[in-house]
């Protein structure tokens, strides 16, 4: 009940007992002090400074969960206004985060910042292998992005952000399919010609995939190229190395900050089927081609083009009724980050979906069009334990959901594009699904009537590290142990359904052609199921010495990766890395590693792979004083060792291993009836296989002009790759093929270049960046079959070769014109009859017949030995504009499977037929049309080759941020709203109406490949 006492006062807690008034008193009287303390703010001056006593300039000083911030000066000085009890984060690029109490109304005149080994972020650091350097700490071939500077554009792969920004990294893209649309990533070029190309992928230092990671959690992207880089991993990083580092949290102030994203998607190229009375004009001249008479009338030809009766003369656009011009696209993200001194954090939670293009794909059951949604988490915890143990717990983890028609979306892409117009009604009279004993599948039954498949992927992702320092032992020294747990599994359900379709007969009577079912659930599998673990334990060691600095890390590494429905592969190995720098000038690097894997023969698993590099910034110099001003900065580096790669493309597990295979043939024992299924010898093995071995050379240079506005970057390599696995030379009578063997050799040389300007003009910010990459291989080395002809040798060309083609080719003369002019070439024997409007070949060998005698070896690629980006950062007062420009060069591509696309049903008419040769246009620039007799046109030639260089414009973005006193109004920090594209022109002289960099998509069973547009807020609390 209230109190009705009016007289009850604060004034009147005197006439309480006096042990109650007198702690109440205090209470109050503490309470108020802090209140007063809080609110009187005195000036704090201090001086940073390293360990070698040398000013910190450019420091940030801020109030832990307070307002205001300064730097320090030239001399290491700052002034700030704070409270008693206020706690100082200093922060300085490559040295550890310092934090200072203001006591008194004073701090520590001196505070002394120490170099970090286990921070990266920011434009100064650069992150190495359990660690980080300084830029100009890095004497071998590294290469980074940081994540705030990739365009926030709603990708479901992260992989295609990084296309054209970093020098001597190549992505080839492969995938277009929601959730699908991956690409291949190549560390300056093709190095090896028969094992894997791929760099090695780490997050956070460990073996894992980032496409379907979201941008916010990426810190930077660091591609690491040298040997005293890569010597790190010994065995398994020939091939270059990409590291992923995710963000961790600020000591200073609890951020928090929110990411809408939506948008549109669209086909960038798109097949145009032909009307129905094109397809039977041109079947009809196919047939005619191979001496038949015409299937279609001139009255079935006049129904398709007046239309008149769409049930007998149907004239379907199959890729218009179930194909959106547009597909909706969104983003969310949800970062947290913050802490004190003792504890940091970053926490981010996002939602990614993508719709698919495909239309009428909804029934009240259930919808079948592609699709691909994601949700991602993240927290990254930084603990110090206590003064000198400090622990980090990283939890990471996704559920990705793809979708997809229950007939695949492969099926479903291949009756759209590759069904004639006048298959057959899409609906009957009696609105039962239309068909034809050719064409069995209805796209609209496909949809609706054939279900739809679910696959659910999660992963979950942990690390533990802890590191202690060890100061009492060795003054520098501190140990550190890491360990992570990855589960990744998949799960596949849906709905299944079979449908049936009717085929009306001239005599209107409909034949059935399948067997309908009703809706059920499809039966559900788990795949997938992996389980990784990595184990790392060593010491780093760091201390300076008047001019002398030294650093070191030494690292144990075991790891295992185990599946249900393989062996387990496991790895070890021991790593380290010591550098020494005098004066801050001159440096060392020396990397060894002793690593080993379990896929080769025992006492042959491990292998010894060092590396060593040199530096010298020569702009230090004494001599150099005079150009002060002019050249601000340069250094000569260079580097040279061995690296390895194990990924050699063996499918046995064992292949130094004899192993025998069960139920080959049957034999009958003694009198029983039953045979016992017997076993057979398998492939010959080979004991001394092993990996192969990568002499990298690279030499450089990095330049700074004009009061560093300017940055010119150039390196030199070389790469020289032995124990290639190549074809062994054995005897046909063993009987039985073999392992191959550790004999070839390689050779990749090139030239990466990178310029950067930067310029302010009042209000206005400029940054001008590119890159260019040359990288060109060759075989040294091959096994080859004995009594080839020399010009049909590969060793000594370019590795690799034109997706679907051969590197051996048929050289082209243009198309026969008559038949005059075959009688008077030499005899192709690829066809039972050569006729006018087929390829014309050159004889080789001048023996006056065209065979496989007449194939040269070619260096056509589609793989580009040059490719480029050019960026443009800008911004004017509120506004801020970003573009990326990137391109390739030395790219072929075929359009062979394009041009002659189709099956005997479709008599290979498709809509490049229109452009075919034919007495009635003898310019036309494909072949004769044919069904029968097709062989002279289908060889492997450079008819079919076209360039597949192109330019494109990759990402664009603008932005405005809201001035501070309106956000500051409404309690938020910032607020920016942007706009941005992906894919959005291209050139290139392909032409065709194909997407250049990845031709077939849109075509041919390939879903297409998309431009992004998108909307953007970026709130910040």
């Amino acid at each position: 009940m209230v109190s009705e006492d009016r007289n009850f006062r604060f004034g009147n807690l005197k006439n309480m007992k006096p042990a109650i008034y007198r702690v109440l008193t205090a209470i109050y009287l503490w309470l108020s002090a802090l209140s007063i303390q809080g609110q009187n703010k005195i000036t704090v001056a201090g001086k940073l400074a390293d360990l070698q006593g040398r000013p910190v300039p450019q420091a940030l000083i801020e109030i832990q969960e307070g307002t205001g911030s300064t730097v320090s000066d030239d001399r290491g000085h700052f002034t700030i206004e704070a409270a008693n009890g206020d706690v100082l984060v200093i922060s300085s690029r490559g040295f550890h985060s310092v934090f200072a109490e203001v006591r008194g109304g004073q701090i520590d005149d001196t505070i002394v910042l120490e170099a970090s080994l286990a921070e990266a972020g920011d434009d100064d650091v650069v992150q190495i292998p359990f660690g980080t350097r300084k830029k100009r700490e890095i004497n071998g071939a590294v290469s980074f992005v940081r994540g705030d500077n990739l365009p926030q554009i709603s990708l479901s792969s992260l992989s295609n952000l990084l296309s054209g920004r970093i020098p001597g990294l190549y992505l080839a893209q492969t995938g277009t399919q929601p959730g699908r649309d991956d690409a291949n990533f190549f560390v300056r070029n093709r190095t090896t010609y028969t094992g894997n190309n791929s760099p090695l992928i780490l997050v956070d230092g460990v073996v894992r995939d980032f496409a379907d990671m979201d941008l916010n959690e990426i810190a930077s992207v660091t591609v690491l190229k040298d040997a005293v880089s890569l010597a790190w991993y010994g065995n398994r990083s020939a091939n270059g190395v990409i590291m992923v580092t995710t963000h961790r949290g600020s000591p200073t102030k609890t951020r928090f900050t929110y990411d809408l994203q939506l948008g549109t998607q669209q086909p960038t190229a798109l097949t145009k089927p032909l009307d129905s009375y094109t397809f039977g004009r041109l079947y009809n001249s196919a047939l005619h081609n191979d001496g038949f008479p015409g299937f279609y009338s001139e009255e079935d030809l006049n129904g398709y083009k007046n239309g008149q009766d769409l049930y007998r003369y149907p004239n379907n656009n199959f890729v218009k009724d179930y194909f959106k011009k547009n597909a909706f696209v969104q983003r969310h993200v949800f970062t947290a980050s913050g802490g004190s001194r003792a504890v940091r954090y970053f926490t981010t939670l996002s939602y990614f979906d993508q719709n698919g293009l495909y239309r009428n794909s909804k029934t009240p059951s259930f919808d079948s069009n592609v699709g691909y949604n994601r949700y991602n988490i993240r927290t990254n915890l930084d603990i110090d334990v206590t003064k000198t143990l400090s622990v980090q717990l990283d939890i990471g983890g996704r559920i990705e959901d793809r979708r997809e028609p229950g007939s695949g979306n492969a099926s479903f892409l291949n009756t759209i594009y590759s069904t004639p117009a006048n298959a057959y009604p899409l609906l009957n009279a009696d609105g039962s699904y239309g068909g034809s004993n050719l064409f069995r599948n209805n796209p609209q039954a496909q949809l609706q009537s054939q279900g739809f498949i679910s696959e659910v992927t999660r992963v979950m992702l942990g690390n533990l590290k802890a590191s202690q320092q060890l100061n009492f032992i060795l003054k520098g020294l501190s140990g550190e142990v890491f360990y992570t747990f990855d589960l990744q599994g998949r799960y596949t359900s849906g709905r299944s359904q079979e449908y049936e379709v009717y085929e009306q007969l001239p005599t209107g009577d409909l034949v059935r052609y399948g067997t309908e079912t009703p809706l059920n659930y499809r039966n559900s599998t788990f795949s997938d199921n992996i389980r990784t673990n990595e184990f790392w334990g060593g010491f780093n060691y760091q201390r300076v010495f008047d001019k002398h600095s030294v650093k070191g890390i030494v690292r144990y590494q075991q790891a295992s990766s185990i599946a249900a429905n393989r062996f387990d592969d496991k790895r070890q190995g021991i790593s380290a890395w010591v550098s020494y720098a005098y004066n801050n000038r001159y440096y060392l690097d020396v990397v060894n590693s002793y690593t080993g894997a379990d896929n080769y023969m025992p006492g042959k698993q491990f292998g010894y792979f060092p590396a060593m590099a040199v530096g010298w910034v020569i702009s230090d110099e004494p001599f150099m004083e005079g150009t002060r001003g002019t050249i601000d900065y340069l250094k000569l580096r260079g580097s040279y060792g061995r690296v390895g790669n194990n990924a050699t493309g063996e499918a046995n597990k064992f292949p130094y291993a004899y192993l025998f295979s069960q139920s080959n043939g049957n034999y009958v024992f003694g009198t029983g009836f039953s045979a016992q299924p017997g076993a057979s010898e398998r492939t010959l093995p080979n004991p001394d296989i092993t990996w192969e071995k990568a002499y990298k050379t690279d030499i450089g240079f990095d330049l700074k002009l004009w009061k560093n506005r300017v940055y010119f970057s150039g390196t030199y390599f070389n790469e020289h790759r032995r124990d290639i696995l190549t074809n062994p030379i054995n005897p046909s009578v063993l009987g039985l093929g073999s392992f191959r063997v550790n004999q070839g050799q390689s050779q990749l040389r090139g030239l990466e270049t990178v310029l950067n300007v930067q310029q302010n003009w009042g209000d206005w910010s400029l940054n001008l960046g590119g890159n260019f990459t040359l990288a060109k291989n060759k075989s040294l080395w091959i096994n080859e079959s004995a009594g080839l002809l020399d010009y049909q040798v590969q060793t000594g060309h370019r590795m690799g070769n034109v997706n679907g083609f051969s590197k051996t080719m048929l050289v082209s003369q243009g198309l026969f014109q008559s038949q005059e002019e075959i009688d008077q070439s030499p005899v192709q024997r690829f066809a039972g009859k050569v006729q006018p409007g087929d390829i014309r070949y050159k004889d080789i060998n001048n023996d006056g017949v065209i065979d496989s005698f007449d194939g040269i070896m070619t260096d056509y690629n589609d793989i580009p030995d040059r490719y480029y980006g050019f960026n443009l950062v800008a911004s004017y007062k509120a506004f801020d504009f970003s573009v990326l420009l990137q391109g390739i060069a030395g790219r072929t591509v075929q359009i062979r499977s394009l041009v002659l696309s189709g099956s005997n049903n479709t008599g290979y008419i498709n809509e490049f037929s229109q452009h075919a040769w034919s007495p009635e246009n003898p310019d036309g620039i494909y072949p004769r049309l044919g069904i029968t007799d097709r062989g002279n046109n289908t060889p492997d030639s450079d008819f079919w080759l076209r360039s597949g260089d192109y330019l494109r414009l990759k990402s664009l973005e603008v932005g405005y941020n809201f001035p501070q006193a309106l956000t500051s109004k409404l309690n938020i920090r910032s607020l920016r709203l942007y706009l941005n594209g992906f894919n959005l022109l291209s050139f290139s002289k392909l032409g065709m109406g194909l997407d250049p960099e990845i031709p077939f998509a849109g075509y041919i069973g390939n879903y297409p490949y998309q431009r992004n547009l998108t909307a953007g807020i970026n709130l910040k609390f």
